[in-house]
């Protein structure tokens, strides 16, 4: 545990969920949340070592599942960002970890599953970026299943030409490109690869690069 991390680094909403544990232990608990928090980005193994040690100190409190599901997710440890997911859904209610929780079911091998939850009701209700997610992953479902056609429809249902640059529009129409390519229609998966480009001012892709190769290759 670093020395300096606090508590205080955390969410207020965030430690006042931890108020049923005896002060020492949520001081701990807090501690090893804000740590992973730091890290979860730069290293997401040790920040999942966190969050798992805060879940064998407060597995009953869905802030702490969610924590470690999230950060297992990070990690790459699948089953049990799947689990946890579930578990601080149970206890909360919450439906905002559908996306994380589908795209664990594609990288399990279980497109079905994921597809299952594209289709949850609450989906609806989502804002814009939590709905292109899910449609990133109902996408990649339909692409894991073989069925390419499938994939360009669920992506053509969404807003492509939103007139923002948020991380989100970027990655849609990143997505939207990359299934063109692989669908052979590489002249329309060009334009989208420059769109992509065109917004993408934090370099969040590799569109440039893409649209470079793909113009090479139809200059053949």
């Amino acid at each position: 545990m670093p020395e300096d991390v606090t508590a205080r680094e955390l969410d207020p909403s965030v430690t006042s969920q931890l108020k049923g544990l005896p002060d020492k232990l949520a001081a701990r608990v807090a501690r090893h949340l804000a740590a992973a928090q730091r890290v979860v980005d730069s290293d997401p193994e040790t920040a999942y070592q966190h969050t798992k040690a805060a879940r064998a100190r407060a597995s009953r409190f869905a802030v702490v599942r969610e924590a470690n599901g999230e950060a297992a997710y990070a990690a790459g440890h699948y089953d049990e960002a799947l689990a946890d997911l579930r578990a601080a859904k149970r206890m909360n209610g919450a439906t905002a970890y559908l996306p994380i929780m589908a795209d664990c079911h594609r990288a399990l091998g279980q497109p079905q599953q994921a597809l299952k939850l594209a289709q949850s009701p609450s989906v609806r209700n989502f804002a814009a970026p939590a709905k292109a997610e899910m449609t990133l992953v109902e996408s990649g479902a339909r692409r894991d299943l073989g069925q390419l056609d499938a994939a360009l429809r669920v992506l053509e249902q969404a807003p492509l030409n939103a007139k923002n640059r948020e991380a989100w529009v970027v990655r849609l129409r990143y997505a939207y490109a990359d299934t063109l390519e692989a669908a052979g229609r590489r002249e329309d998966a060009l334009e989208w690869f420059h769109r992509a480009h065109a917004i993408d001012a934090d370099e969040l892709t590799d569109a440039a690069a893409r649209a470079a190769t793909l113009e090479r290759a139809l200059e053949r």
